[in-house]
């Protein structure tokens, strides 16, 4: 499956987590940069990668992309990891759709995690 090897890597894990932080405005490829740290050609090659992986979808804002999560796709990804789940009852397993929150209730206050790779082990 095309998208758990995409997120196997730690960058686009970081990538994809934040965006999904993000809800469904996402953002732009700058800000993404900026607080994951990545040089622009990195950033690209993973976007890149996560977007032919069906995770990201994008939009031209003026002279920005905006990235945003494709949160069908990852919840097809999460039907898949537990569709054997506590005996063929993923409901048990507490694991549920992802429902992006709306807009203006998005960031107000909330910090995202440290990357992956900036937590300490």
């Amino acid at each position: 499956m095309a998208a758990l090897a995409a997120l196997a890597q730690e960058s686009r894990l970081d990538i994809f987590r934040l965006l999904v932080q993000s809800g469904e405005e996402g953002l732009a490829a700058g800000q993404i940069g900026e607080r994951l740290g990545l040089p622009s050609a990195t950033l690209s090659f993973h976007l890149s990668q996560l977007k032919q992986a069906g995770l990201v979808t994008f939009r031209r804002d003026g002279r920005s992309l905006i990235y945003a999560a494709e949160y069908a796709a990852m919840n097809d990804l999460l039907a898949y990891l537990t569709e054997n789940c506590c005996r063929g009852n993923p409901d048990a397993c507490g694991v549920g759709i992802c429902t992006p929150s709306a807009p203006e209730t998005v960031n107000q206050g909330v910090r995202h995690e440290a990357p992956a790779r900036a937590r300490v082990r």
